[in-house]
This record gives structure tokens, sequence and C-alpha cells, in this order.
């Protein structure tokens, strides 16, 4: 037993040590945060009877689990007391179980088997999506339960890094860990480490620092600019309203409806459940109520029927259907029309006066999601959406009910009125040019 406490770095001490509802290391490559993680876990597991669940977002087998690593570090030890089997590990003398489990294959019902766990190890958890988090975190009820997890950051807005480490609690120990960090570190990672900081600071500061990406880098939409827009600046605005409807495809999706004003979106209106005949009554209600010029509408799948019922109601001069996989309208920049109106919340956010959004997480979740890549032609393309509700848990829907209200242009000529934070509209401006002694600028 010796053997393996001394094979524990101190800077990790505290997670065999102090109690902590949750514990979070991350860092970057050789840090040792998973042989730390194995061995502090087989130690608490030959001193008393634990259920111990090693988690990961995505398991397809067991190999892609910390099995493995585990049957290792036992093997290393010689701890003949473990007994390892294909799909958990065993202690004979306490009792202790090790269970492996992907998150993303457990629904509401299968994983409330985790609710008798004493230790839920979550590794590489930059990969775990905020509806996973949500779940996992409510089951591990058990009193005296604690949740570790392991992660290198991937970017700025890593859902479990947002949820756990963004605004901790004193029930939460968070300790950054590093090669310079790890006294087992090899020598030769060592000099793998420096020779990148040499070459590429920033790579190195992400792999060997465990640093956020910048998300400009690979991220269509940054983290700032979204931030930014959440910030209260405009009181009201003579724009046109338009509104764009993303309709649900599949059973969790959800219909949107995205109300904007020029500069200002308004809000959002989220629906569940809805038949084509009722989405299109709530949409009729909103065009008769609201007066858009547009309603941009998703008819890919579901959409393209009640595009139809709204056809037949009369207000085709007011609604326009869209594909997102269709011919964008500047072909030569754009793969398709889903990138095109994508990018132009990109510079609709960073465009002057400053826009504003609804400060709603969700949809900053949403907007910061996506990755940007490029074809063959150069043309901007996204990523596929099946991989962004992968990691994302869900589907994008508000972000792309927003996007659906820049699918054409609409002819503006309003005026944000901006809230007194040292911006002036341009009718006051020329007002008080014309009251000024000078009569200008």
């Amino acid at each position: 037993m010796k053997k393996v406490i001394a094979k524990i770095p101190e800077i990790f001490a505290p997670l065999m040590t102090q109690k902590y509802r949750i514990k979070l290391c991350y860092g970057g490559r050789a840090g040792g945060k998973s042989y730390a993680f194995a061995d502090s876990l087989l130690l608490l597991g030959r001193q008393k009877k634990l259920l111990i669940a090693c988690l990961r977002e995505i398991q397809d087998s067991i190999k892609d689990s910390v099995h493995k690593l585990l049957s290792d570090r036992i093997s290393f030890y010689g701890l003949s007391d473990y007994r390892v089997a294909e799909d958990r590990i065993d202690n004979r003398l306490t009792g202790t179980r090790f269970i492996f489990k992907g998150l993303r294959e457990q629904d509401s019902q299968k994983i409330k088997s985790l609710e008798g766990v004493d230790i839920a190890w979550i590794e590489e958890a930059q990969t775990i999506s905020k509806k996973s988090w949500e779940i996992l975190e409510p089951t591990i009820r058990k009193d005296g339960s604690e949740i570790w997890i392991s992660m290198n950051r991937l970017f700025e807005n890593d859902p479990i890094w947002t949820a756990v480490a963004a605004n901790p609690d004193r029930r939460t120990w968070i300790r950054r860990v590093n090669y310079c960090d790890n006294p087992f570190c090899p020598e030769e990672m060592r000099l793998l480490a420096e020779k990148c900081r040499r070459e590429n600071m920033e790579k190195y500061r992400h792999v060997w620092l465990g640093a956020p990406l910048a998300q400009g880098a690979e991220r269509l939409i940054g983290a700032a600019a979204v931030r930014q827009a959440f910030t209260p600046k405009i009181a009201s605005t003579t724009s046109p309203l338009i509104v764009g409807l993303d309709i649900a495809r599949f059973g969790d999706d959800k219909t949107v409806f995205c109300f904007r004003k020029g500069r200002l979106v308004m809000g959002f209106e989220s629906y569940a459940g809805k038949s084509n005949v009722e989405v299109a009554n709530i949409a009729t209600n909103i065009i008769g109520e609201k007066r858009p010029v547009r309603l941009f509408m998703d008819i890919g799948g579901q959409g393209a029927g009640v595009y139809d019922i709204l056809k037949d109601r009369g207000v085709g001069e007011v609604i326009r259907g869209v594909y997102f996989g269709e011919k964008a309208l500047q072909a030569d920049r754009y793969f398709n029309r889903r990138a095109e109106m994508w990018d132009k919340i990109n510079r609709w956010l960073t465009e002057l006066p400053l826009p504003e959004l609804p400060a709603d997480e969700d949809l900053f979740d949403e907007l910061t999601a996506v990755n940007k890549k490029f074809d063959g032609r150069g043309r901007l393309q996204l990523e596929d959406k099946e991989d962004i509700k992968k990691r994302l848990g869900r589907s994008p829907d508000k972000a792309d009910a927003l996007a659906l209200t820049f699918a054409e242009p609409v002819y503006d000529y309003g005026v944000p009125r901006l809230y007194g934070n040292g911006k002036v509209p341009v009718e006051e401006m020329f007002a008080l040019a014309k009251k000024s002694s000078g009569g200008g600028w």
C-alpha cells in the first residue's frame, strides 16, 4: 500500500484526504491526472466497500473506458485483492466494484442504476454534453457521494466547465495540473513540451498547459461577441419585425420562433410536441397580431407541411420557405444557405451599432458551438448538425431560428434608440447639430 501512496503526487492528496462534492482536475498533457485518479480510487477501494462508476460521454465498447488503465495499475502494483472481469473490476476483500458506462447511451431510466454510486469518475469531461451533466449530477445522490472530473479543456464554454468551474461553490475542489507539476513526468515528455513551446506558443498553451482553444480558430462565432450582445443597450427601434421559425424535426427537438427588429432580438418562443396544424395556428396568430414583414421558415422535414397550411390560409406574401441545405444566395462564398445565414449572424454581432440579444445561456451555448471549415472551392461550410447535437446534447433550435431571420435581405430604414451609454442615434446627432452654434460637426 505504501507503494501506491508514493506514486500519487502531493498535489492530488485532497482526492483521498478531503471531502468535497465535486473534485475537478484539469490541465495539459502528461500532468498525470488519469494515473492519480486511478491510483487514488484503487487505494480507496481497498479501504472500504465502494461503488465506483467510471463514466465517459461515449463508450461504444469497454476499450473506450478507463478499464484498461485501472487493470494496468492493478498489475503494476500487484494488487492481488482485485479481480478484473471483462466489464467490471471487483475487490474480493472489501466488496468494492468498478463499473463502466457511457453517458450518451443512458436514458433517464437506465441512469437510475447510478443512484447508489459512492464516487463517479468522469474522464475526458471536456466532451460531456450539457444534457448529460444535467441528468448525471442529481442522479449521484447518495449521502457523502462525490463526483470526480478529469479533463483537458477544449473551448472556453465547455459545458462541464461552465456548469462546475466557472462559479464553484465551497463544496467544489478545483486544481490545475500540468506536466511541470508531475514529479513522474518522463523526461521525453518534458523535451516534447519544450520543443512545442519553441515552435508554437499557442499550441503549447493548449496542449501542454491546458488553456482552452481560441474560438476564432475553429468556431464560427466567438464567445466574446455573444456576451457583448447580452448587454442591454437598445431601448427601442423603428426597424420592421422579422420572424424566424425553426420547426422541430425529431421527438426531442423544439419548434422555435425568433423575433428580430434590426439590431434588436426581441425574444424567442419555444414549443414541444406540436403538430403541423398547431404550429401553423401559432404562426397565423403571430402574423395577425405582430404583423411581421417576413416570416422565414425552415421547410425541410415537417416544415413543408406547415408551409402548405399557411399558404392555403392566404399569408403567402409574408412567409418564405428556406431549405438549410439549398444553394446559397452568394454561392461563390458559401457552401449552402445554412452557412450563409449563420455567417450573417456572425457579421451582425460585430457590426455597429452593436446588437442586443436576450441573455440566454442556452442561446449562448448554441451560437458558440458551431465549427467552421472550407470546401475545395474555399467556400464557408459548417460542421454537420448531428455533430453539434452530440456535443450540445440537443439541437441548436434557437440559434437556427435566429439564423432564419437573415435568410434574405429585408429593407430596413429603422434606427435603434440606445440607452444612455454615451451613444446617440443618428437622428439625434443631426438634431443636436442644428441646435449648436456651429451648425454641424
